[in-house]
Formats: C-alpha cells, sequence, structure tokens
C-alpha cells in the first residue's frame, strides 16, 4: 500500500494540483527540518523562521507546472532548491537595502563557508551555482542535491539515475569550478 505522500505524488503526476498542499502537509516535518538546515547556515540574525522559509518555498512549488515529482526524495530535494532560492532573494533584498556601500571581500576556503559568511557570499555562490548550471546542469544538479537538500551520494545517484561514482566526481568538479568563480566574484 502506497504511502499519503506516494498517493500524493501520484496525483500531482496525473495533474490534481490540489493534491500540492496535501503533500507538503504530509511532509510538514521533514521540510520544517530541511529550512531548520538551511538556516543553520545563516547567519544568527537572520530574520527568516524555518515556518516562514517552508511557507515561502510552498509559494515557489505552487508556481511550477511542468515539474514532475519522481518521488518523496525528489519532491524534498526540489524544495530545498526553493528553500535555497527563497534564502537568495533575501540576501539580494537585504543587499539592496545597503545600496551596495561597503561590499568587503571574504575568503572563502570551501563553497561550503558561503554559507556561512555575508549575504554577499550566499548571493555570489547563487549567481555561480546559476552560471554552472548553464554550462554542467547535471553537476549542478548534484550541487543542488548534495549541499543544499543534505542528500548522500547514494540518494542523489538514485534521483539522477548515474552511479555513486559519477556523483562523486561531479560533486568533486562542481566545487572547485564553483569555489573559484566565487572567490573571484567576491575579490
Amino acid at each position: 500500500m502506497p504511502t499519503d505522500a506516494t498517493r500524493l505524488l501520484q496525483d500531482l503526476a496525473g495533474g490534481n494540483r490540489a493534491a500540492l498542499p496535501e503533500l507538503i502537509a504530509a511532509v510538514q516535518g521533514e521540510l520544517r527540518s530541511l529550512a531548520a538546515a538551511h538556516l543553520s547556515r545563516e547567519r544568527r540574525s537572520h530574520t527568516l523562521q524555518a515556518t516562514a522559509l517552508v511557507n515561502e518555498a510552498y509559494l515557489k512549488l505552487i508556481d511550477q507546472r511542468s515539474v514532475g515529482f519522481e518521488s518523496k526524495g525528489h519532491f524534498l530535494a526540489i524544495a530545498s532548491t526553493a528553500m535555497r532560492r527563497v534564502l537568495a532573494e533575501h540576501a539580494r533584498a537585504r543587499l539592496a537595502e545597503k545600496r551596495g556601500g561597503g561590499a568587503e571581500r571574504v575568503e572563502l576556503f570551501e563553497v561550503e563557508s558561503a554559507l556561512d559568511e555575508t549575504p554577499e557570499a550566499l548571493v555570489a555562490l547563487e549567481s555561480a551555482l546559476e552560471r554552472f548550471a548553464a554550462v554542467d546542469p547535471m553537476n549542478a544538479r548534484i550541487v543542488e542535491l548534495r549541499w543544499f537538500a543534505g542528500l548522500d551520494v547514494e540518494q542523489i545517484a538514485s534521483i539522477l539515475g548515474v552511479s555513486t561514482r559519477t556523483v562523486e566526481r561531479g560533486w568533486r568538479a562542481a566545487r572547485a569550478w564553483l569555489r573559484e568563480r566565487v572567490s573571484s566574484e567576491l575579490a
């Protein structure tokens, strides 16, 4: 017997857009955990709370008409990506408030540290990831699923239909590419 989430995903695939709010409710705890993980990488004085981040991500998800969620893990990965975009928009808005004045150089030894740094670093990472997706969509997806959705190598391989070695190679290549671009953008 399929779980509620599986049944709701099947309903969505069948064109029943009304199943999305039910799906969100069915996985609310997992979405809040994802949101909390995203927010744990943000500055301590961030104004968004986990519930607000889930709600903002939901608004992004209801606007997507052509996404077919293959599994609960795939849905959570897409939701995590939506949360990342909400946080990036929030950082851009915060920078706009500053009117661009006084941006300082931030050293990033690892791409992952960008989320622990300033709004400038988060915007630089988001921008670099968007450019990377245009060049290498598969490895950009690996970054989204690994870093932002918190999935492990096996889960990503399953979602993308590739080997774990392909995911590991893609992750290394993506980190190197992004590290270079983010560092140069912040320089």
